[in-house]
């Protein structure tokens, strides 16, 4: 009987947050939208082409597969990096200045781990299985961090222009 309640507790706690939201989760969902993974495979396409040299039809193969991973990691990571957010450095932004969740530095803090996680994600994609010199600590990296705040970007700004209906 006391396995029963113990279970029942659980269930119980884990529906009643089901329905909690952060800047994450909105971006997330937009991250997978047909015209933001358009709008990025195009604008990563073209870096992949100028930095490494590579015909356009490689380029785009690198930059689909790359974006396929990162995708699929995202699923989990970028909710996941959110919930960190929101945890450690977000709560004591929400506490200092007054804010709730959704606020102008959880939202630049969401939109920079974003571009982070998919950036490094996807040079380990073009470093390992496409074996182009991907480096972390370059100048690469670097123009891949600017590439997918640009395709990530489009995903964000969406979000204010066509709110979420949740």
């Amino acid at each position: 009987m006391k396995k029963l309640i113990a279970c029942l507790l659980l269930i119980i706690s884990f529906s009643a947050y089901a329905n909690m939201v952060w800047p994450a989760v909105y971006l997330e969902a937009r991250l997978f939208s047909w015209w933001a993974i358009s709008a990025g495979l195009v604008i990563e396409s073209i870096f992949v082409l100028k930095l490494f040299n590579l015909p356009a039809i490689k380029a785009f193969i690198a930059t689909f597969c790359a974006n396929f991973v990162s995708a699929v990691a995202g699923i989990i990571l970028i909710p996941l990096s959110g919930i960190a957010w929101e945890i450690f450095p977000g709560s004591i932004f929400n506490e200092l200045f007054n804010m709730g969740t959704f606020n102008p530095i959880t939202w630049s803090a969401t939109f920079i781990i974003a571009c982070m996680i998919n950036a490094a994600i996807e040079g380990g994609v073009y470093q390992k299985l496409f074996k182009l010199p991907f480096k972390y600590k370059s100048k690469t990296f670097f123009w891949f961090l600017i590439a997918n705040a640009f395709s990530v970007g489009v995903a964000l700004i969406s979000v204010f222009i066509n709110p979420l209906k949740l």
